[in-house]
C-alpha cells in the first residue's frame, strides 16, 4: 500500500514538473535588444542610422534587403544640396544606375517628420515609386512632410544617431553636373559598405 502511494506521488511530481517545464518553454522570450542600426562606412567618415521599423515597416524591410544584399557597397551620394539634403543609394562611382527591386508603397503618413538628421526614401512624382535611393535631411524640411489630401510626402524611416558631422562634411563638398545630373559631387562620396550593426 505504501509502495503504491509512493509510486502515485512520484508520477504526480513528474507530471507536475513536465507541466511546469512545458509552460516555461511556451512563454515568449524577451528578444528585444534595441532598434535596428545600420552603419554606412564611407570615404568621408561613417554614419550610423537607427531604423524605425514600427513606424515604417515596409520601408525598413526594403532598406534592409538592399543592405543585406550588399547593394549599397560601392554606391555614391550622387545628389548633394547644402541646407537641404544629401541623396544616395542608386549609382556607382561611374554614374551607372544599379538595377533595383520593385518600388514600395509610400509610408510618409507614419507621423515621422523630415527633420534634420532623419533618413527618408527618395522617389519620383509617383508617391509609390521609391526603390533603393534614400536621402538624409540636412535641415528641417517641412515641405517634404505628409499632409493629408495635400502632400503625399517623403517617407522617413529612421535617423542618424552617429556621424552628423559626416553629413555636414558631405553637404559642403563642391558639386557639378555629370551625365546630365546636377548637384553631383566633384570628388565621389562613396559608401564603401553598409552593414547592420545591431538590432532584434
Amino acid at each position: 500500500m505504501i509502495r503504491k502511494f509512493w509510486f502515485s506521488t512520484l508520477l504526480m511530481a513528474v507530471a507536475l514538473m513536465a507541466s511546469c517545464s512545458k509552460k516555461a518553454s511556451e512563454e515568449p522570450k524577451d528578444m528585444d535588444i534595441g532598434p535596428m542600426k545600420v552603419k554606412l562606412e564611407m570615404n568621408m567618415g561613417d554614419i550610423v542610422i537607427e531604423l524605425n521599423g514600427e513606424a515604417a515597416p515596409v520601408t525598413v524591410k526594403n532598406f534592409l534587403r538592399y543592405v543585406e544584399e550588399g547593394f549599397y557597397d560601392g554606391t555614391i551620394f550622387h545628389r548633394v544640396i547644402p541646407n537641404f539634403m544629401i541623396q544616395g543609394g542608386g549609382f556607382t562611382v561611374e554614374m551607372v544606375k544599379k538595377e533595383m527591386h520593385a518600388p514600395i508603397v509610400n509610408e510618409a503618413g507614419n507621423g515621422l517628420k523630415n527633420d534634420r538628421g532623419t533618413i527618408a526614401m527618395a522617389r519620383t512624382a509617383d508617391p509609390d515609386s521609391a526603390t533603393s535611393q534614400f536621402f538624409i535631411n540636412h535641415k528641417n524640411n517641412d515641405s517634404l512632410n505628409y499632409v493629408e489630401n495635400r502632400n503625399p510626402g517623403y517617407a522617413v524611416f529612421g535617423k542618424v544617431i552617429e556621424g552628423m558631422e559626416t553629413v555636414d562634411k558631405i553637404a559642403a563638398v563642391r558639386t557639378t553636373t555629370r551625365m546630365g545630373m546636377r548637384d553631383v559631387p566633384v570628388e565621389p562620396v562613396v559608401i564603401k559598405s553598409a552593414k547592420v550593426v545591431s538590432g532584434k
